[in-house]
């Protein structure tokens, strides 16, 4: 069974994840705290991007197929090699889901 490193830029935590883990049961496991709520790939809210490295996320439902490239669910998430992951970063679709859902807000109360 291989080991990774992950390494969450700019917070100088770092773990050792194994192939047959979550990165977000790792995190939990070490008190490090990384924001989740569904843990089963659909809302998103403990995604990362991918900053250098691979994962394995099949079940990482919430993503398209281009988004699952550069951004990790971390509770769907395996490591497939030493990972650098950016949290709190948000794939696009969510990006414009929020966005949209503002602008509707504003022309709301106009």
């Amino acid at each position: 069974m291989s080991e990774y490193t992950v390494e969450f830029v700019g917070t100088g935590e770092t773990i050792e994840v194994s192939e047959k883990e979550t990165i977000l049961s790792k995190c939990i496991e070490e008190g490090i705290a990384q924001e989740y709520s569904c843990r089963v790939g659909m809302c998103l809210a403990c995604s990362a991007e991918i900053v250098a490295g691979d994962v394995t996320q099949p079940a990482a439902r919430g993503l398209t197929d281009e988004e699952a490239e550069e951004y990790a669910l971390t509770c769907m998430a395996r490591p497939a090699s030493d990972l650098k992951l950016d949290r709190g970063k948000y794939p696009p679709s969510i990006e414009d889901e929020t966005g949209a859902m503002e602008n509707e807000a504003a022309a709301a109360d106009d």
